[in-house]
């Protein structure tokens, strides 16, 4: 490859290379010229340019791979750049004859291809320095154009892409000839030709003002057409040009308006247009009529698609013009949504709200800002309330004679589920940002309005409405409670309404299922609310036949809520909900015989309905309880699960009786149980496995359900790996919501809340925003499939093979499209078996078992359906791990290698070669290493298959299976593997990205199995090691972003196993351009290896980066590259990603890279990462910051430094708002807190670097030393102003993040005196400040949560010793005595919104504060003490200084000391109850404790162990300094036993006694301690245990009662 490193082509070398690397080594010195021609010197190049334009030229009849050519293209157009462009026009000539060549031949295909890409290549690098040439060329390109075949369509339209991104506007004349030419190829067959006549149009209306004025409409009817029967690459394509157009023709390019006259279009016009797409799809204007009579629904691609265009058309309009132009979008798309075409049967509906959902997500969550998402969230209530108006005049129309109503209430569900979800989740991503929205007092207030939908009569809308409530309460938690409340109240005012029953049920299900995700809760007694409310439903049930289905499911449904609040409060309402349970089903045989011969159709139903609905509160209970399920509760659990498996068989004989409308509320019964039955032991129902097993059989092969229902689960069985095979990647883009309803299987995509009410109070899957219950006939169809996979490795080898046998039985009678339906069924089933089994480590069972199974996965093998093949293989890999013998995996082999030998049909050739890849997978390269060589030399045969690519796809990805599997035994096939992979990237066209996908797993698996070798300088490694690199440059170059995300994590790879290797100074700049990139998996692979090269290279990253920025900003080259690096590096970008992006795997990426940059970066470029920061944390909206604080401490502060306060906080809001160069959307809250959170870090990394860090006179010294250093105290201004900002802000999240800062600043910068000043510190200059930042903190309305981190940081600032004046110090000091009132008082059980867990930790950390002070204050007093005793003589130099009085704050604390004691000690009374151990439990108070309350025991623990150790020191120095509390102070108006809320006063003990008792308490609690010390706790608390120890055994009344009881 050395020998390729030359200006000129060594064709010497050449000559004496074999021809198979001919291609590789000529590749190779593109590749080296590309890169040394614009670096070289231009008189050089001048030079030799004759002899290079021959060697390139030469090139283009030496017909070149699709890589190649693209390189050589380029090469050819630079150099004409840089050197002379005499010739130019002959090599024109010379390329423009080979295109006009009527040689049609397959074997000169290339070198005309390669000629098309010259062309395209030099037009877009010189442009109009080709003078008059164009129009011949273009003509010319466009002849070829309509004899061309595929490859060659392809490659003309991206060359004429380039000739008009070249010329610009002076190629006006061909403009219209390109347009005719091209629009008839966007319905080409080929998808890749689409994709290109999408891209070349998109160019051409950058300059062509026709296609957005007077075609516009033709090219929206194109693009429809183009979008039926896309591919996702077409779809992203069309879309852009179809949203670009849109966008143009509202707001033309200035240049272009400037030299035509044109006439814009009105955005009524262009949306009007869009949605003729939404709604009729590629059928166009003229046939509408006629479609709309028959009926016909839209394709769902062009549905799809076009919603991908509103997204376009939005993005390309900007955040601005979407705040301006809301009102308008928004009833648009909600229109679309109440049109009858979109939602003409309920799955259609269901899709077409998800489209216009992900239409509203991607715009408003993405371009607007905080403060215009609350705009937004106003427009969106507006028309709720608009929507519900007319609901209720049609609703309470007495006459009935509204027709048209009915359908507008039917339509209005929609629009009410599509507002109300997008109300959802702008709230649940502003979170507590929200609050002046949610609590806004208005007519139409946000609460009022969603609460009124609430009483929609749709259950679609109900369920948004209250799933809405969910996210309110998310987001804001303190609305939480009063919501619950509020609910509850109107269930009961409001009985007797269906609706009223119904929504607030739904309501108050979806709030309990919330509850997980507000850490602080709620009070104990909601639960004993909730449970009285649904006891009172159920029991009235029968009594209103009106009512009586209503009221049975939303008594079921709270029942099921309440169970998601976990163990601890179920507990005590668990013997009911057991009697309950037990009540709702027949006790005997006998029973249930009665009630089939009784009973009425509706009767029947309700009957059904709230079995249903016991049966769903089981699961609920089992899934959230798992500690409260004993073998007794099981135990009676199952005997009305049992009674429900008997029921089941006599449920067909009543729908015969009584009709078919009840199979619903049946199936619901079946799915109930199906999902409580997977999640309970299956030893406690395998009396019940025979009808069981009937039953799921019955189920999943259709035997009774005449619709071809398949199930969901296959995909997510087969194995992740599969995915290109099967499509499913598609699950991994930014279009995944709306992608997923065009997956083949049933009602894919198509999941609506009202599919399952329960899973309104459920937790929502991973990377889901709003839970989406796929539609009941699937739902049950998966539950019986996923059940069986648990039942299936406990059943005996004879019912296994009796299956087994009835599985090939009823595929054998099913036909056509019903047989692909059972099979992918049956399929899903046995790999759920299976799986099982190697989950239990069971084997298959005997010899006919495997036979069997062996027979039914065989004949799948050589099915058409690629993912029954694909499930097939998957089946056959699993049960060769399961059987696990040698001799029956080496049959299985061998019947694939026979079959791939003598078969010629693609189908058995694909499936064939998966089933080897599969068994490599499950059996690892020991148990198949004697089929190693024969399945590696069939597979790279059929690799080199190019007559069909589906067969390369196929073969490619097994031979990556296998590569994978085997290891370093795979080590001696590595170079002809990887000769194949470099030869199919050479010669596969680009269009056939499958394939390259493929290739490029190959290649990574390579590189994994060659390992640390990589670094090795030997001949064989260094080929392999350039091959490799080789490999992945093409992959990078190629079009598709799958392909170029494989060749990101080869070279990830490539630089874990040998970096120097690595070039960082073009894969850096590489990545930097993928992180703007729309495709979101290409996204995640650059940052990943960012990730990676951060850990390492931190620095280098940064610079290469910054480099990039610089040529960005230079050079015309990088025109194109859409870059966002501004002086902030790459830091900048990624931290403007975290605003953007959604995806978990991505943001923890950004995080991981950014902290790697931090701990290597921040302390050498410290201003660099605190002005980033603080660019970050400045950027508050007006929505939030300081102003409500303002606003409330101008109402509460008397103080006389009011006014200097208010000052510093105005000096602190108005932070880098002159800044003109910020971002327009401001960085989200989220963002915020990690800069908060960065901020802290970097304080910590300089703790370790420097102790001029936080040394202000050193750190001035050696900054004048060295200009160039710097030190975090210089920053203290900047530090101090961040932390207030934060502190301050609206978001809870953001404030704990400011209040943590805000400590670790006090506590870090407490004794670094200022040298200006002696004896004074630098913090005290901001006293007020952290005055203004703690305030807010303590007002009523704050979370527990921040007030216990404000008393933390109270009492560290009053610890600290900065405060020089008192009267500070008093405004800090009755922040806590506020707290220490509302300690005393306890909160009154009406005003409580959180869990008493909340209010055990707000408590205790109030007390702990108050016991730091007072530990601090004694130990001044202490040592003014001892220092007192030297000198005497200093009195007159004290006073002269400006220093607190050494008893001032002993003075602040002695009032409160009296209650203080009194509580402490109740605290450690508890904390000595708490810590014992488990079987002492039933010693411990029923009522709880002083502070704590019984249900809320297990966290209260966790507060207890926080607070415990300041206290007792607190408590041990009080009580020594008292005589053990013999001689306590009472000063006046604080005499008489303070009472601690919760405990009852203690009968007066004599003093003896009680001096006992209380070293007992605090020496059992000390020595408990360090006799059992946990590793994590943290020193402080030793200290304080020791210290505390220490102060006891010093104090006389300890000591006499210690040396009694040495006496005794």
């Amino acid at each position: 490859m050395e020998l390729a490193h030359s200006l000129l082509l060594n064709e010497e070398a050449l000559a004496h290379i074999t021809e198979a690397k001919r291609a590789v080594f000529i590749f190779e010195w593109l590749r080296f010229l590309d890169k040394v021609i614009i670096a070289a010197n231009k008189v050089d190049v001048k030079e030799k340019q004759k002899k290079l334009v021959e060697q390139l030229t030469g090139l283009i009849s030496s017909s070149p791979g699709p890589p190649t050519r693209k390189l050589l293209a380029k090469n050819l157009a630079v150099l004409y750049s840089i050197g002379d462009t005499f010739t130019v026009f002959q090599t024109l000539d010379k390329c423009n004859d080979i295109i006009k060549s009527k040689d049609d031949t397959p074997a000169y295909l290339p070198t005309k291809l390669a000629a098309v890409a010259c062309v395209g290549a030099f037009y877009e690098r010189m442009g109009r320095m080709l003078g008059s040439s164009f129009p011949e060329t273009i003509n010319n390109l466009l002849k070829a154009l309509k004899s061309a075949e595929s490859q060659g369509r392809g490659e003309i339209l991206l060359s004429l892409q380039k000739v008009l991104h070249g010329l610009g506007g002076a190629a006006a004349s061909c403009h219209r000839d390109i347009y005719k030419n091209a629009r008839s190829l966007l319905t080409d067959r080929s998808m890749a030709v689409r994709c290109a006549v999408a891209k070349c149009l998109l160019e051409l209306q950058n300059e062509a003002v026709f296609i957005w004025t007077s075609e516009l409409e033709n090219v929206a009817t194109l693009c429809f057409k183009a979008l039926e029967g896309s591919t996702y690459g077409v779809r992203v394509a069309v879309s852009t040009l179809l949203g670009t157009s849109m966008a143009t023709a509202l707001m033309p390019k200035q240049a272009t308006v400037m030299r035509q006259n044109v006439k814009r279009a009105t955005l009524e016009e262009v949306l009007e247009l869009m949605a003729t797409g939404f709604l009729r799809g590629g059928s166009g204007f003229l046939k509408s009529g006629g479609e709309m009579l028959k009926g016909a629904s839209v394709s769902r691609e062009v549905r799809v698609g076009v919603t991908q265009a509103y997204v376009v058309f939005v993005t390309t309009l900007g955040g601005q013009w979407l705040e301006r132009n809301f009102a308008a979008f928004l009833s648009h798309l909600l229109e679309l949504v109440a049109h009858p075409r979109a939602t003409q049967t309920h799955v259609e509906a269901v899709y077409s709200r998800r489209c216009v959902s992900f239409a509203l997500r991607a715009t408003l969550g993405g371009l607007l800002g905080e403060k215009a998402q609350i705009a937004a969230a106003k427009e969106i209530c507006l028309a709720i309330s608009k929507q519900m108006k007319a609901v209720e005049a049609v609703v309470n129309d007495p006459s009935g004679e509204n027709r048209t109503g009915a359908a507008d209430v039917s339509a209005s569900q929609h629009v009410m589920v599509c507002a109300l979800k997008e109300l959802g989740s702008l709230v649940q991503s502003l979170s507590a940002t929200a609050s002046p929205l949610i609590q806004e007092p208005s007519v139409a207030g946000f609460l009022e309005t969603v609460t009124s939908v609430l009483l929609h009569p749709s259950m679609a809308a109900r369920l948004a409405a209250a799933w809405c409530l969910r996210c309110v309460a998310v987001a804001v938690p303190h609305q939480l409670t009063p919501l619950l409340e509020r609910c509850a109240e109107c269930i009961n005012n409001l009985k007797n309404s269906p609706e009223a029953v119904s929504g607030y049920s739904f309501a108050m299900a979806a709030l309990l299922g919330g509850v997980y995700q507000c850490p602080l809760g709620i009070p104990h007694s909601k639960g004993k609310m909730v449970v009285s409310i649904a006891e009172d439903l159920l029991r009235s049930a029968s009594q209103n036949s009106r009512l009586s289905l209503q009221r049975t499911q939303a008594g079921w449904l709270l029942l099921g809520a309440l169970m998601t609040l976990g163990p601890s409060l179920v507990r005590y309402h668990l013997p009911k909900m057991l009697l309950l349970w037990r009540n709702v089903f027949p006790r005997s045989q006998k029973e249930l015989e009665a009630e089939k011969a009784r009973g009425d159709p509706f009767s029947w139903q309700v009957m059904l309905e709230g079995r249903a609905g016991a049966l769903c509160a089981m699961r609920s209970f089992v899934a959230h309880c798992p500690e409260l399920l004993t073998e007794d509760v099981i135990r009676r659990l199952m005997t009305p699960i049992e009674c429900a498996m008997t029921m089941m068989s006599h449920v067909p004989a009543v729908i015969k009786v009584h009709g078919s409308h009840l199979k619903a509320s049946a199936a619901m019964v079946r799915l109930r149980l199906y999902d409580i039955l997977a999640l309970l032991p299956p030893k406690t129902y395998e009396g019940s496995f025979n009808a069981l097993l009937r039953e799921l059989v019955t189920e999943f092969t259709l035997t009774d359900n005449s619709a071809n229902t398949t199930t969901s689960l296959l995909r997510s069985l087969c194995h992740y790996d599969d995915s290109v095979l099967m499509g499913s990647w598609l699950q991994e883009t930014d279009h995944k919501s709306i992608e997923d309803q065009l997956q083949p299987n049933s009602a894919s995509g198509s999941g609506a809340l009202e599919h399952d009410p329960s899973s309104i109070y459920l937790r929502v899957p991973v990377g889901e925003a709003v839970p989406g219950p796929l539609p009941l006939g699937v739902s049950v169809i998966d539950a019986s499939v996923a059940l069986f996979g648990v039942v299936f490795p406990h059943v005996s080898f004879k019912h296994r093979l009796q299956m087994l046998d009835h599985f090939a039985e009823c595929i054998k009678q099913a036909k056509g499209v019903r047989q692909q339906a059972v099979q992918l069924n049956i399929f899903t089933a046995v790999l759920s078996a299976l799986k099982g089994l190697a989950e239990n480590k069971s084997s298959l069972g005997p010899e006919e078992v495997r036979k069997s199974a062996l027979a039914l996965v065989m004949g799948a093998l050589d099915n058409p359906n690629p993912i029954l093949r694909c499930a097939a293989g998957e089946a056959l890999g699993r049960m060769a791990q399961v059987v696990g013998e040698a001799s029956f995996i080496a049959r299985m082999a061998q019947h694939s290698f026979d079959k791939l030998k003598s078969a010629r049909d693609v189908v058995s050739r694909t499936g064939h070669s998966l089933a080897l890849g599969c068994l490599h997978r499950y059996v690892g390269g020991i148990g198949s290493g004697q089929h190693l060589k024969t399945s590696v030399s069939i597979l790279l045969a059929l690799a080199q298959d190019a007559t069909c690519h589906e067969v390369q796809t196929w073969a490619l990805h097994s031979l990556a299976l296998i590569v994978d599997s085997s290891g370093p035994m795979y080590r001696g096939y590595v170079e002809p593997t990887l000769s194949l992979v470099l030869t199919l990237l050479l010669t596969v066209p680009p269009s056939h990205t499958e394939v390259h996908q493929c290739l490029g797993r190959c290649l990574g698996a390579l590189i994994t199995t060659v390992g640390p070798e990589l670094q090795g300088n030997s001949g064989s490694i260094s080929t392999i090691r350039s091959s490799c690199l080789v490999g992945c440059a093409i992959m990078q170059d190629h079009s598709d972003s799958l392909v170029q995300a494989a060749a990101i994590s080869c070279l990830q790879q490539l630089h874990m196993f040998a970096p120097r290797h690595v070039n960082l100074t073009s894969l850096v700049p590489c990545l930097c351009v993928h992180l703007c990139s729309s495709h979101l998996l290409l996204r995640r692979a650059a940052v990943a290896c960012l990730r990676q090269l951060a850990q390492r290279e931190a620095a280098e990253v940064c610079e290469y980066a910054m480099s990039l920025a610089r040529k960005a900003g230079d050079g015309k080259d990088n025109a194109n590259i859409n870059l966002n690096i501004t002086e902030m590096g790459l830091e900048g970008v990624l931290f403007g990603m975290l605003d953007r992006e959604t995806d978990r795997k991505l943001c923890s990426d950004i995080h991981d890279t950014l902290g790697h940059m931090l701990s290597s970066l921040a302390v050498e470029k410290l201003p660099h990462w605190l002005k980033l920061c603080k660019d970050v944390l400045a950027a508050t909206t007006e929505v939030g910051g300081t102003v409500a604080a303002d606003g409330r401490r101008k109402e509460e502060d008397e103080d006389s430094e009011k006014k200097d306060e208010m000052d510093d906080d105005i000096m602190f809001t108005t932070l880098g708002q002159d800044d003109k160069s910020k971002p327009s959307v401001a960085p989200r809250w989220v963002t915020r807190v990690f800069a908060a959170d960065c901020l802290c870090r970097i304080i910590h990394l300089c703790e370790n670097a420097d102790k001029a860090h936080f040394d202000l006179s050193a750190a001035r010294v050696a900054k004048a030393k060295n200009p160039a250093g710097d030190f975090l105290v210089l920053h203290l201004c900047d530090l101090i102003r961040m932390a207030f900002m934060a502190a301050t802000d609206h978001s809870n999240q953001l404030r704990m993040a400011g209040l943590q800062a805000l400590e670790v600043i006090i506590k870090k910068f407490a004794a670094v005196p200022e040298p200006e000043f002696p004896g004074h510190v630098i913090l005290e200059q901001y006293q007020a400040n952290v005055g203004a930042a703690l305030r807010p903190a303590f007002s009523p309305d704050t979370p527990s949560d921040i007030t216990a981190k404000a008393c933390q940081v109270c009492s560290a600032w009053i610890g600290s010793g900065v405060v020089s004046d008192l009267n500070d110090l008093r405004r800090v000091h009755n922040l806590l005595v506020s707290s220490l009132d509302k300690v005393q008082t306890g909160k009154g059980p009406s005003s409580q919104l959180y869990s008493e867990s909340a209010t055990t930790m707000e408590k205790l950390a109030v007390l702990k504060a108050w016991a730091e002070v007072f530990v601090v204050a004694m130990n001044i007093r202490k040592e003014c003490q001892s220092r007192a005793a030297h000198d005497d003589d200093d009195e007159e130099e004290r006073d002269e200084r400006d220093i607190l009085p050494p008893d001032s704050l002993m003075t602040l604390v002695q009032p409160e000391l009296p209650a203080l004691s009194r509580l402490w000690l109740a605290v450690l009374r508890d904390y000595a109850l708490l810590t014992l151990p488990a079987e002492f439990s039933s010693q411990l108070p029923p009522e709880g404790g002083a502070f704590y309350t019984p249900e809320t025991i297990d966290t209260a623990r966790l507060h207890y162990r926080n607070s415990w150790a300041s206290i007792l020191n607190a408590e041990a120095l009080w009580l020594s300094s008292t005589g053990f509390g013999t001689r306590e102070d009472a000063p006046e108006g604080k005499a008489g036993p303070v009472k601690v809320p919760g405990v009852a006063p203690v009968p007066s003990q004599n003093p003896e006694d009680l001096v006992k008792d209380r070293l007992h308490l605090l020496l059992g609690i000390s020595i408990e301690f360090l006799c059992f010390p946990r590793a994590e706790e943290p020193i402080e608390d030793v200290m304080s245990c020791l210290h505390a120890l220490c102060t006891l055994l010093d104090s006389s009344a300890a000591r006499t009662h210690i040396a009694e009881d040495q006496e005794c």
